[in-house]
């Protein structure tokens, strides 16, 4: 390949990456409601007016790092939403492997 082609490539990949990382930010109200009982252990987050696709981010906001055994808690905050861009999200929905990796992945911090 002479030095005009790997060129094109190399814009085509920057292009291509900077397609992909794409992205939209919003702040949302949100409902948080949280249980940890003998029964259930559940966080579950309400946005406000929005739907989540693949490839999307979720940030929550001042949500508590513990609450007592036995106990139910719902409160109020706010929420980032990082909407993923056309290209991440058909990447997503190509590579998910079940579907609950196409709709969320989650992690806990503490």
């Amino acid at each position: 390949m002479d030095v005009m082609t790997w060129g094109l490539v190399a814009a085509a990949a920057v292009g291509g990456g900077v397609w992909y990382a794409a992205s939209r930010r919003s702040e949302v109200p949100c409902t948080v409601d949280l249980e940890m009982t003998h029964d259930h252990f559940h966080a579950h987050v309400d946005l406000k007016g929005v739907e989540v696709d693949p490839g999307d981010e979720v940030l929550v906001r001042n949500t508590p790092n513990r609450i007592a055994f036995g106990t139910t808690t719902t409160f109020e905050s706010s929420a980032e939403v990082k909407r993923a861009s056309w290209l991440k999200r058909q990447i997503v929905k190509l590579t998910g492997g079940t579907e609950i990796h196409e709709l969320y992945e989650v992690g806990f911090e503490g």
